[in-house]
């Protein structure tokens, strides 16, 4: 298919005007800093009324010391960084309830100083050999703050190892903060061990319930107000799930943006459960990366039904994987997940089904799956390290309603395609599915299965918070940017646009260039892109 790009400019209103009498519930800046027992969060039960302006006083640093700790400078190649640990409330809403603690990494960039000589000799020096040339990095410049939410949900924010892809292009103007969203990385991480102190599946669906975007944006409110100098209003740039933060955040706390940036996370933003229509959408559209693949890869169509097959005959109908789970036709199908929807993925699962087989070292011996593959499928599923991303995967299209297990229910109606065995016996080629939680994964996977109540709960749980508001978007005054991304397998592209035309004033680079991975893969292209169309440096049409 030809590359298509195309951006839009929406015009439905201008990103400056004045802001209605009833304002949204937003967190209560002065109070939060100043006293932070008495902190106010956004909650959508609470009254409405108008926003504050930040302000800070001695006793608000004060406290404020009382709840961050900032580490020392210190570097990866052309960057500097520092560690911030934040002391906040589980619950938001009950400011004296248990505490967590939330991770977030400063970082900018470096650059080269040169010395009076060596400024009028520039052509003769090596920034790497010249003593007279040294590289220093950006930590005293009053530079704009940019935050980054990371896509899942219940993945950390990137490690920097060197200064390279969009976090290089955003330290050129910017001073990037990285969270880890509560409950991964260093945020009071939720891991399959940790989660294991909970004595009942009640409590740690109690528990559970605070960490969605909602929460995790109250979290960046608080960061905002420790880290920004007078408290004022930060840049955001979510990725996947990060960028459905964003629209949380738009509809709740505008007041703290200065700019949003979206990438491949645009949610949709209807009441109640959405998560079927998502499924639905998703269905259509893996059906197409499966054709894709197959055309690609012909050889794997064979290849795949032999794995079935021989998953079906073996005792049990399932094969022990290395962690002690095991692996069935229809979790194999999940391969779909990693493979199908990122630059690379389809390349990488090929290589993977090329050492599908043991060798046959002697004659007679039984065909066996490898334990390369076997290890190498367990790796690509992180349902062992970020248990977070299955138990509260559906939970995030829920607004008062429950999932009852959605994808499970909507899989159903496409049973006649993607039903594996069926396929092998019709000589059919076998399709893998995409990002979808099934109830029988905490059975399968061995990290999963003492969750596997608390799963049910949550899929079961009616009273979940709203997450965005629809009347604020439509009134937005947030300069957004955000790419979408034709052919995104997680995030349907029709859905996407639904919600772009609630945001006002969003403008729209609509591309089939990258996929779901396009941050990762040509972030500095992709961030010239946004950033150019918000400061008017690109053409809009």
């Amino acid at each position: 298919m030809a590359t298509r790009t195309v951006l839009l400019q929406r015009v439905r209103a201008p990103f400056f005007h004045p802001r209605p009498s009833s304002s949204p519930r937003l967190l209560d800046i002065p109070r939060l800093v100043t006293r932070h027992s008495n902190l106010r969060c956004f909650s959508t039960s609470a009254s409405s009324g108008t926003s504050t302006t930040p302000h800070r006083n001695m006793n608000a640093v004060l406290e404020q010391q009382q709840h961050h700790a900032a580490g020392d400078w210190y570097s990866v190649p052309d960057l500097r960084l520092r560690d911030h640990r934040f002391t906040v409330p589980l619950d938001h809403t009950s400011p004296s309830s248990h505490t967590i603690s939330v991770f977030a990494r400063e970082v900018v960039a470096v650059h080269l100083c040169l010395g009076t000589w060596a400024c009028s000799h520039k052509d003769l020096l090596s920034a790497d050999c010249c003593p007279l040339t040294k590289k220093i990095g950006k930590e005293e410049q009053p530079l704009p703050y940019l935050l980054y939410l990371q896509g899942g949900p219940g993945f950390e924010s990137p490690r920097p190892t060197e200064a390279s892809g969009w976090l290089k292009k955003a330290c050129e103007e910017y001073r990037v903060i990285l969270l880890d969203q509560r409950g991964t990385g260093l945020s009071t991480p939720l891991t399959v061990s940790s989660l294991s102190q909970m004595t009942s599946a009640e409590q740690l669906v109690e528990y559970l319930k605070h960490f969605r975007a909602d929460s995790i944006v109250n979290d960046a409110e608080f960061i905002r107000v420790c880290l920004v100098p007078d408290g004022g209003p930060w840049t955001i740039l979510g990725q996947s799930y990060g960028g459905f933060c964003v629209v949380t955040y738009l509809s709740f706390a505008p007041k703290g943006l200065k700019c949003a940036l979206i990438t491949g996370g645009l949610p949709p933003i209807g009441k109640g459960c959405t998560a079927d229509a998502v499924y639905r959408a998703c269905f259509e559209q893996i059906l197409h990366q499966n054709e894709k693949y197959y055309k690609r890869f012909p050889q794997d169509v064979e290849v795949v039904r032999e794995v079935v097959n021989h998953l079906t005959e073996v005792e049990g109908g399932k094969v022990l994987l290395p962690s002690g789970g095991t692996l069935t036709p229809r979790g194999l199908q999940t391969l779909g997940l990693s493979g199908l929807g990122s630059s690379t993925g389809f390349e990488r699962l090929h290589y993977m089904f090329e050492r599908v087989w043991d060798p046959t070292l002697v004659p007679g011996a039984q065909k066996h799956l490898s334990y390369f593959f076997l290890k190498a499928y367990e790796n690509w599923m992180s349902f062992d390290t970020n248990p977070l991303y299955a138990l509260l995967h559906e939970s995030i299209y829920c607004q008062g309603a429950s999932s009852q297990w959605s994808a499970h229910r909507v899989r159903v109606e496409y049973d006649s395609k993607f039903d594996a065995i069926k396929a092998v016996k019709e000589n059919r080629p076998v399709l893998f599915t995409g990002e979808m939680i099934f109830p029988w994964m905490f059975e399968e996977v061995h990290a999963l299965r003492h969750l596997k109540e608390a799963a049910h709960l949550l899929a079961a749980k009616e009273d979940w918070l709203p997450l965005y508001d629809v009347s604020t978007l439509n009134s937005n005054q947030v300069p957004v940017g955000a790419a979408i991304y034709y052919e995104d397998m997680y995030v349907n592209f029709k859905i996407s646009m639904e919600t772009a035309s609630q945001i006002s004033g969003i403008r729209l680079w609509i591309t089939n260039e990258f996929m779901h991975s396009g941050l990762r893969d040509g972030g500095s292209q992709v961030l010239d892109q946004l950033f150019g169309m918000l400061k008017g440096k690109k053409p809009l049409f």
